[in-house]
């Protein structure tokens, strides 16, 4: 080979280097850019320098785990920006629920020292209405996060479409470059490489690459999404199970939709918002709703159990919406006519939903939260076909067949409803309607309506250590325990019973400790100056109302706190995984990325390069001439 043709080979490797670092250069803030290096190598037959590959400094191990550590960082880092907004609104110490039910229990204890005075019965008022606006503002905010989140779920499921249709059309793409010239098409390998990264931001996705060329991406439990030049869509669609809650579904190549468990969808911005939603959003909502049932439940019982100003019995205080029910989409046809909170159970509702399916004719409920299967009242369902669990009661339109599904949120949207009923100052109940004498321990009493017809008509039963009942008065009055007529002659009695005799109902707390012991009741009038109720109500800040194991202020608390611990491990998991994604992306840059210095250094190189083969191709034309004129 002559010094022309090595030379010239040398000029062309040089040539090819230089643009390649030029391109290196012109590429430094290039998104998704993988440095490029020219590879030589020695001449086939006689000498010189060949252009091997322009190779992309790309690791293929060190991009799975950098993607893997943005899905777990972008996760995360939506889950914190959202859940902050919870804690946040919780948090405040002027417009938290904690200081308004402060507030309102304050202004009773005013009523309670001045009973008749209509301002201390205004305050009541004031403080209650306040305090249902409060509750209604809390729920108000919880769900227009809810609708928030489905508009997000929505425009990140169009991206996911757009970039895996983009991927396909890249693997199209790359596969007809190198059928044309045998070589990668490095700027098109860069261009998927870069598009595949910011999916996995979206949402955690597995990629398998085929003969090691083409991708394939698919959800975790394996569905594709990518195959070849094919795409498979995701779509945004209305739950089965919830018409106001948007889930992903997946279209197969039949183009039917399927519905994806929210739990298969993981990491990522998608992945996080969908946690956030069943973790923290859902919980905060349906806790606010049990926080709003418990306190106007309790409150109202013991609101009807006083006498207003007028004399008439105490009527509800507060309002708050009744339990939410949803039919699945493939049911029989059977529906949910009526849903109400039991007030006799109301001790056994929890903040969580249920979903209610049938099997062999029999219902099964199940929460939600947990996954655990939930007891409910045979005896009112053989008889009556009344559904009486968690603190609820449930009628059907008809029996509902086998397979049949319904979604129960109870408390979701209770505090949304959450009103003052009473507008009259002389309505509040401050008054006690009955007055009690004996040592029997009693409790949830209350009367029949109208019964202040018959006031200073007194009640009394007498009961022995075994449950036995040795007296009734007034003799003539029929005796009823659990809804059942009691005999006396046969019957006893156990803790826990309620009993009614004549228009009272009250219950049998536990048995005496000593045979004869009795309680009368009289029915009384009232008069402006009785504080006992409202000393009643008053004293129901210090009660376990809430699911019968927790006080408003210790529930409320509690709540709080959870979401503030949810907050912080929240934001130490995101500093720890930013930490990792930022070693990995460095690691990443460090072998990938450009570095300006070392550019220089190597345009430099090949230009010096350059020039000594221009300077050998000189040379031969020198000797060329030399010879050529020795002939001469």
């Amino acid at each position: 080979m002559s010094m022309f043709s090595i030379g010239l080979s040398g000029l062309n490797a040089a040539q090819n280097a230089l643009n390649t670092v030029s391109n290196n250069v012109s590429n430094i803030n290039t998104p998704g850019y993988n440095r490029e290096i020219t590879q030589l190598g020695q001449g086939r037959v006689s000498g010189g320098v060949r252009v091997n590959d322009i190779e992309r400094q790309f690791n293929t191990y060190v991009a799975d785990q950098l993607n893997s550590a943005k899905t777990q960082s972008s996760a995360l880092s939506t889950y914190y920006s959202q859940v902050t907004q919870i804690d946040n609104l919780l948090a405040d110490r002027e417009a938290g629920l904690a200081p308004l039910m402060q507030n309102f229990f304050s202004s009773l204890e005013d009523l309670a020292a001045s009973p008749s005075d209509p301002a201390a019965r205004q305050g009541v008022l004031g403080t209650a209405n306040t305090l249902s606006s409060q509750f209604r503002s809390f729920d108000g905010y919880l769900q227009d996060m809810q609708g928030n989140i489905n508009g997000q779920i929505k425009d990140e499921i169009t991206q996911i479409n757009n970039t895996t249709e983009q991927i396909a059309g890249l693997n199209k793409e790359i596969a007809l470059a190198r059928a044309r010239s045998g070589e990668a098409p490095n700027s098109l390998l860069n261009q998927r490489d870069q598009l595949v990264s910011e999916l996995n931001e979206r949402m955690d996705l597995r990629l398998n690459i085929q003969d090691g060329k083409s991708y394939s991406l698919s959800l975790p439990n394996g569905q594709p999404l990518v195959t070849g030049t094919s795409s498979f869509q995701l779509e945004a669609v209305q739950a089965d199970y919830d018409p106001q809650r948007t889930v992903v579904g997946y279209r197969d190549g039949g183009g039917n939709v399927v519905q994806l468990d929210e739990s298969t969808i993981k990491g990522g911005t998608l992945g996080g918002l969908m946690s956030f939603r069943s973790e923290t959003l859902d919980k905060t909502q349906n806790q606010i709703g049990q926080l709003a049932v418990s306190l106007s439940t309790a409150f109202n019982a013991q609101h009807k159990l006083g006498v207003d100003l007028a004399g008439d019995q105490g009527e509800d205080f507060f309002a708050v919406r009744a339990p939410q029910t949803y039919s699945h989409g493939g049911n029989s046809g059977a529906t949910i006519t009526s849903a109400e909170f039991d007030p006799n159970q109301i001790d056994a509702l929890r903040a969580t939903d249920y979903t209610v399916s049938f099997e062999a004719g029999d219902p099964v409920v199940t929460r939600n939260d947990n996954g655990q299967v939930v007891d409910f009242d045979q005896d009112a369902w053989d008889d009556d076909e009344q559904l009486k669990f968690g603190g609820i009661s449930i009628e059907f339109s008809a029996a509902p067949q086998n397979g049949d599904r319904f979604e129960i949120q109870p408390v979701r949207r209770a505090a949304n409803g959450m009103e003052t009923n009473i507008a009259d100052v002389d309505k509040i109940a401050a008054a006690s309607f009955a007055d009690f004498e004996g040592n029997l321990d009693i409790g949830k009493v209350s009367i029949a309506d109208g019964a202040f017809a018959d006031a200073d008509e007194e009640y009394s039963i007498t009961v022995d250590q075994d449950g036995s009942v040795s007296g009734v008065e007034p003799a003539a009055a029929t005796m009823t325990v659990n809804g059942n007529p009691f005999d006396p002659t046969t019957q006893t009695l156990e803790a826990k019973d309620r009993i009614q005799i004549g228009d009272i109902t009250f219950t049998l707390n536990k048995l005496p400790e000593a045979d004869g012991t009795s309680v009368s009741i009289t029915l009384s009038d009232a008069n402006a100056g009785d504080n006992r109720n409202a000393l009643a109500m008053q004293e129901l800040q210090a009660q376990s109302v809430v699911g019968g194991r927790a006080t408003l202020t210790g529930a409320y608390a509690s709540m709080v706190s959870d979401v503030g611990n949810r907050t912080n491990i929240t934001e130490v998991n995101l500093d720890a995984r930013q930490g990792l994604t930022d070693q990995l992306r460095a690691v990443q840059q460090s072998e990938s990325g450009v570095s300006i210095d070392e550019e220089m250094a190597n345009l430099m190189r090949y230009q010096q390069y350059y020039m000594a083969n221009a300077k050998v191709i000189d040379t031969a034309g020198s000797l060329m001439d030399t010879i050529l004129n020795l002939r001469g």
